[in-house]
C-alpha cells in the first residue's frame, strides 16, 4: 500500500500559471480549478493512488508570521487566483479526496504531519508527498518516505536529498536557515550559499553543533573565517529561520489511513460544482462515484 500526499497549494499555482484561462458561466476565471480537478483524478486513473489526502493554504498566513514579520503572506497574489481557493478545496473534496484546510499551520505541516504517522503503520509500503519544495524533504525517511514532483516525473529518496542539497534530510531546515527561502520570506544568513552550507552542515548536521572558532572545523570552505563571522553576529536569527523552516508534525488531523481510502466522487455535488465551473465534461473523467 502507498500513501498520496498532495500539496494542493503548489498544484493549484502550478496550474494557474500553466494551464490555459477559463471562466465560468458568472464570467469568473476557473482555468487553475479545471487544471486541478484533472490532475488529481490522474492519481486514481493512471497512477493507480488507492490512499490519498490532499492538503491547502486556505490562507497564506499562518503561526510563522507571529513568529517573524517578514514571513511570507498573502499579498501579491494575483486576485484571479485567490478568488479559487475556496473554490479548489470544494472541488477536492466533491472528487472524494481527503482534504485538509489550513489555517494557524500551514499545508506543509499537515503533509508532514501525515508523513510522519502513516510512515510508521506497517502496512504502508511507502509514502509519497508530492511537492517539488525543498522544505518538505526534511520528511523524507530512507526509501519509505519520498518527495515527488509530478510535474517532472521525478522522486527524492534520502540518498536523493543528500545528492541534491549536499545534506542529508534532517539537516534540511539547518540549510534553509543559512542559504535562505525566498518562497517563504526566510532572507537567509549573509555571505552563506547552498555550497558552503552544505559543506558545513556535511560536518556539523546542526547549527548548534558548528564550533565558533573556524580553525576549529573539520571542513574547508571557501572564506571560512567571514562565514563564521557572519553566523556568529546572526547566531539568533540563524536559529529562528530554522525554527521557521522546520515542519510541525502535532497537526489535529483527524482521519487515519482507512480514511484516506478512496471511495469514488461525490455525484450531486461534483455535478453542480462542474455546472458552476462551466465543465461538465469533468464527470465523464471520474473513474468510479460513492454508493448513496
Amino acid at each position: 500500500m502507498q500513501v498520496h500526499l498532495i500539496d494542493g497549494t503548489y498544484e493549484l499555482f502550478r496550474a494557474f500559471f500553466g494551464a490555459p484561462s477559463a471562466l465560468s458561466p458568472e464570467g469568473i476565471e476557473v482555468g487553475a480549478t479545471r487544471a486541478l480537478a484533472r490532475s488529481l483524478l490522474l492519481l486514481i486513473r493512471k497512477e493507480a493512488a488507492t490512499h490519498v489526502a490532499v492538503a491547502f493554504d486556505t490562507v497564506i498566513e499562518s503561526f510563522r508570521n507571529e513568529l517573524f514579520e517578514g514571513y511570507k503572506t498573502g499579498e501579491g497574489i494575483e486576485p484571479s487566483l485567490h478568488q479559487q481557493f475556496a473554490l479548489a478545496e470544494q472541488v477536492s473534496r466533491a472528487l472524494g479526496f481527503v482534504t485538509w484546510s489550513m489555517h494557524e499551520f500551514e499545508a506543509d505541516d499537515a503533509l508532514a504531519t501525515a508523513a510522519h504517522r502513516f510512515g510508521e503503520v506497517p502496512q504502508v509500503e511507502r509514502v509519497l508527498i508530492c511537492t517539488p519544495d525543498k522544505d518538505l524533504c526534511q520528511c523524507v525517511q530512507g526509501t519509505r518516505i519520498i518527495s515527488q514532483d509530478r510535474r517532472r516525473g521525478t522522486i527524492l529518496d534520502a540518498e536523493g536529498v543528500r545528492e541534491k542539497f549536499g545534506v542529508p534530510p534532517q539537516s534540511i531546515p539547518d540549510w534553509l536557515a543559512l542559504v535562505g527561502d525566498s518562497a517563504d520570506g526566510i532572507p537567509g544568513i549573509p555571505k552563506w550559499g547552498a555550497k558552503s552550507s552544505a559543506t558545513v552542515l556535511s560536518a556539523y548536521p546542526h547549527l548548534e553543533q558548528i564550533p565558533q572558532d573556524p580553525s576549529q572545523w573539520t571542513v574547508s570552505p571557501r572564506g571560512a573565517k567571514g562565514l563564521s563571522a557572519s553566523l556568529e553576529a546572526h547566531r539568533q536569527d540563524a536559529l529562528l529561520y530554522r525554527k521557521l523552516a522546520t515542519l510541525r508534525t502535532d497537526v489535529p488531523l483527524q482521519e487515519d489511513l482507512h480514511a484516506l481510502e478512496y471511495q469514488g466522487a461525490d455525484r450531486s455535488a461534483l455535478t453542480e460544482l462542474c455546472e458552476r465551473l462551466g465543465d461538465t465534461r469533468l464527470l465523464e473523467r471520474v473513474p468510479r462515484f460513492k454508493e448513496v
